[in-house]
């Protein structure tokens, strides 16, 4: 009966290890559905060695979605 539970713990506690993907793109022009929160990053070379593009997609407008953009300190493999 034990044996039985032991798969699903195993596989739910596998899911919640595994960290969270981030979107990177090689151009800005490339984001084409930004959400209110998300963030996306853009790996074009404007940023210093060691650094990249974050772009935050901040709050609802009139005209559409407001932008915010900086340069970020780069996490994980390239």
């Amino acid at each position: 009966m034990i044996r039985f539970y032991a798969l699903p713990v195993l596989a739910l506690a596998l899911l919640a290890a595994t960290p969270a993907r981030a979107d990177i793109v090689s151009r800005e022009s490339d984001i084409t559905n930004l959400r209110p929160g998300q963030r996306i990053y853009v790996d074009d070379g404007s940023c210093p060695t060691g650094q990249i593009k974050e772009i935050f997609g901040l709050r609802l407008t009139p005209a559409g979605l407001e932008r915010t953009r900086k340069c970020v300190e780069r996490r994980g493999k390239r």
